[in-house]
């Protein structure tokens, strides 16, 4: 059973996004249509387990950093980064995606509900400097037009998903 602090944290985590891991397939292609180069600043809004930035850091040599209110994902993504060994460019800030700043990034990735692109789209609006890339999956913000938008038929378990690159 959680405590009060941490049952108000998940309840509010749900109603941004309920926990659902994006397939390892969609994150490099999320990666790779953002244009993410080594050492850039990237953000991912409710980074769940890690996966985004754990490969953003790996992968694309980025330095990533991942924002995660619900406790145990928190966690478990901490616990991941340290064994492989990616403290100096992987981390997860545990917290409130509301309450940070992303003015420094260079590319934002974020897998939310549609009502909850439409809460964080002002607060990107106002940090993001212009040419900051956003990746969005599966849903789209409202307002915003995609410089780019691609399909994935199948994710190598069946489903399809379609990724939307806007550029600030």
């Amino acid at each position: 059973m959680l405590c009060g602090s941490a049952a108000a944290q998940d309840r509010d985590a749900e109603k941004l996004a309920p926990y659902y891991p994006t397939p390892l397939t969609i994150v490099q292609k999320m990666l790779e249509l953002g244009g993410l180069k080594p050492g850039e600043k990237m953000f991912d809004l409710g980074s769940g387990d890690g996966r985004i930035v754990i490969m953003a850091a790996q992968k694309f040599g980025a330095d990533a950093t991942g924002i995660e209110m619900v406790d145990d994902l928190y966690h478990q993504s901490m616990e991941k980064i340290r064994k492989l060994g990616l403290e100096k460019t992987a981390r997860v800030i545990h917290g409130d995606i509301f309450k940070q700043d992303y003015s420094p990034a260079d590319m934002i990735t974020v897998y939310l509900l549609p009502s909850s692109n439409d809460k964080i789209r002002p607060l990107l609006e106002k940090q993001l400097r212009k040419g900051t890339r956003v990746v969005s999956h599966d849903f789209p913000f409202r307002d915003w037009k995609p410089e780019k938008e691609i399909t994935i038929d199948d994710d190598g378990e069946g489903r399809s998903h379609t990724l939307y690159l806007y550029r600030r």
